[in-house]
């Protein structure tokens, strides 16, 4: 086939029309982006073969993929899975990808051991997570283990616990709402959700025992029976006092200040 004519796509100035001559007068061929045109010295008059078009084609497509990572990894630094998973949601093929991904790889546009590293960074200074919810989250990033592990070894024990420490110190303004033992489970829930280890969480406890002074944990009880009475007003004496002994015990009052609190409200 010869080509005829090449001309500039109207709705985008760095694409081309490209036509030829199969035998039977002047048809639309294919189209491609000028870089291609440029690589492959398209002009009028050339002529090719079915194996040339197909060549142009996917190299097309490849530029197409290209740079259609480079402009997803313009946002912000991605993992090389990200990279993949998005381009297979722009129906690029499995082949291209790995192509895609190479060339990526060799000009460094994507490294999983510098994304790691940063991502570990930010997770502990921004987002203040422990490393067990942050190592699930680059595994769900497709970062392989010894990568991990090299980026998590920056998160050291002792900002481990400084880290854990500052989290908790928030349950020290809460005393006047729970009880000591609903404080520590909430602190331990806390911890365990960000991501820190049970041993880290020990350390913190032991640092900053949550343990109120009588008089915090009666006001606390108070505060919380008041809330409750007000939920079971509807209820006759002696089920609103059943339903109160309930709730404060739920809330890890002990029976013996429960008892208390109920003796005196008679």
């Amino acid at each position: 086939m010869l080509i005829t004519k090449i001309e500039v796509q109207k709705q985008n100035k760095n694409r081309f029309h490209v036509y030829v001559d199969k035998g039977q007068g002047e048809e639309y061929g294919f189209s491609v982006h000028e870089d291609i045109l440029i690589q492959f010295g398209l002009r009028k008059g050339l002529e090719l073969d079915d194996f040339d078009v197909i060549e142009i084609q996917y190299g097309d497509k490849a530029r197409k993929a290209y740079h259609k990572a480079i402009e997803y990894l313009g946002l912000k630094m991605r993992s090389k899975k990200e990279v993949h998973d998005f381009l297979m949601k722009k129906n690029v093929s499995e082949h291209l990808i790995q192509e895609v991904l190479q060339l990526l790889t060799e000009k460094n546009y994507i490294n999983d051991q510098e994304y790691a590293n940063a991502y570990v960074r930010t997770q502990i200074h921004t987002n203040k997570k422990g490393p067990q919810l942050i190592q699930k989250e680059l595994e769900e990033k497709g970062i392989n283990h010894s990568s991990i592990d090299a980026a998590l070894s920056q998160f050291t024990k002792e900002k481990q616990i400084d880290l854990a420490y500052k989290l908790a110190e928030k349950y020290n303004r809460k005393t006047n709402q729970l009880s000591s033992a609903e404080l520590k489970r909430k602190m331990e829930a806390d911890l365990l959700r960000k991501g820190f280890s049970f041993d880290i969480i020990e350390i913190v406890k032991e640092m900053m025992p949550v343990q109120q002074s009588s008089e915090e944990e009666w006001e606390a009880l108070s505060k919380q029976a008041e809330k409750a009475t007000r939920r079971y007003a509807s209820y006759d004496r002696n089920m609103l006092k059943q339903k109160l002994k309930q709730f404060l015990y739920r809330k890890g009052f002990s029976v013996e200040l429960i008892d208390q609190y109920l003796q005196e409200i008679e």
